[in-house]
């Protein structure tokens, strides 16, 4: 496709493609699926720079937008990259904004849907009744005008009689259940209540028991389509409602690329990452680094991307299976077994000097050589105590 411009549409900004008959709201019929995560609008985000669509990468709880046709195309660097945290919360302040009016309408509509006297359930029921009467009156007309001598058949429309009148009881019965689960009329708390949720869309979009679910399937309800364009440190997204109406926004943010290093990174983060790539698997160096509070150059908090773009960048080998082993190192846990005690008392040890052992931060495995426990091995649980205190006095009962 060619290349994405602006064009005025009724006097609001949108984006075409460059193709013949697709500007407008025309060219953004396609509405992506819902998709699983906690993410908003995954599969309606398009790109204002190649025109394909936005894809969703998550690392650890954080998720970003992002769109790799000029990688496929051209072999560079991709279109752009959005954090998901702030284009989606612009999104559902656009949509709530254009909302409330909305909100209104179902408070009121809910409030006379709820103190209308008659549900459809209801006048099925009662229509059912009254057919259920008729069949029941003309089964006795039927009866009463018969032959008593003929009996064959006076048995027969009997049986028809009798037939009617269970199931006008039946249908009697369930109107009367139906009634009796009917809710109490809305009192005017309730009534006020239901107003304020109305006109506050963000508190019913907040609420715990609104799942990331219900609040993508609102916005495919009012959305047709997102193009997003970076400029420099603008994110321009162009929201494309299903009535044919066109909204821009303007979202600023640093647009460093995932993992790109600053400059003024310290040396200490370095020499950290240097030591935790040696320990442990990337996703769980993220964790770690959230953790203890330890942020990006940029202030940011880490993700597996950007950790794996910090270690490419300086050179930092990855993480491989049974490194420890081959380096003569192994766990806290596994120290725990040979040297016969539980977690707790092999970290009290470690903490008094009895195990040689080290951390390199906090929160980060303890790593013990293995040749420092040749003098545990072979030795009983027993033979010592789980924790040994010089004041804790001892009672020989032999």
């Amino acid at each position: 496709m060619a290349g994405a411009a602006i064009v005025e549409v009724d006097g609001s900004a949108c984006f075409g493609y460059g193709v013949p008959g697709l500007v407008g709201s025309a060219a953004f019929v396609a509405r992506g699926a819902a998709r699983e995560g906690e993410l908003l609008v995954p599969g309606l985000l398009r790109c204002g720079h190649c025109g394909r669509k936005l894809h969703v990468h998550y690392g650890g709880k954080l998720g970003r937008y992002n769109c790799y046709g000029a990688r496929a195309n051209h072999g560079t660097e991709r279109c752009i990259s959005v954090s998901g945290l702030s284009i989606d919360a612009a999104i559902a302040g656009e949509v709530l904004r254009e909302l409330r009016p909305l909100g209104v309408e179902a408070a009121l509509k809910a409030i006379e849907a709820q103190s209308s006297q008659t549900t459809v359930a209801e006048r099925q029921l009662e229509l059912s009744l009254q057919q259920a009467r008729y069949e029941a009156v003309h089964a006795r007309r039927q009866y009463d005008a018969v032959d008593p001598a003929n009996r064959l058949v006076a048995g027969e429309l009997e049986r028809r009689w009798n037939e009617a009148l269970q199931a006008v009881a039946r249908i009697e019965g369930e109107i009367a259940a139906v009634m009796a689960r009917r809710p109490p009329p809305l009192g005017e708390v309730e009534r006020q209540q239901l107003m304020a949720l109305g006109t506050d869309l963000m508190r019913a979009w907040s609420h715990p028991a609104a799942t990331a679910t219900t609040r993508k399937r609102i916005v495919r309800a009012a959305l047709t389509e997102i193009v997003v364009r970076r400029d420099g440190a603008i994110i321009h997204v162009v929201l494309h409602w299903r009535g044919g109406s066109h909204t821009e926004l303007k979202i600023k943010q640093r647009l460093n690329a995932a993992g790109r290093p600053n400059p003024h990174m310290p040396h200490d983060t370095i020499a950290l990452m240097s030591e935790l790539a040696r320990l442990m698997p990337d996703q769980q160096i993220t964790r770690l680094l959230n953790r203890i509070g330890v942020e990006t150059g940029y202030g940011n908090a880490w993700t597996q991307e950007r950790v794996r773009g910090f270690r490419q960048h300086h050179g930092i080998a990855r993480y491989r299976d049974g490194e420890w082993a081959e380096r003569g190192e192994i766990s806290l846990e596994a120290a725990a077994e040979i040297v016969g005690v539980c977690n707790m008392t092999a970290l009290r040890m470690l903490r008094r000097g009895d195990i040689k052992g080290r951390q390199v931060c906090r929160g980060a495995p303890w790593v013990i050589k293995t040749a420092d426990l040749a003098d545990f091995a072979g030795h009983s649980r027993a033979l010592r105590p789980l924790t040994p205190n010089p004041a804790q006095s001892v009672l020989d009962l032999q």
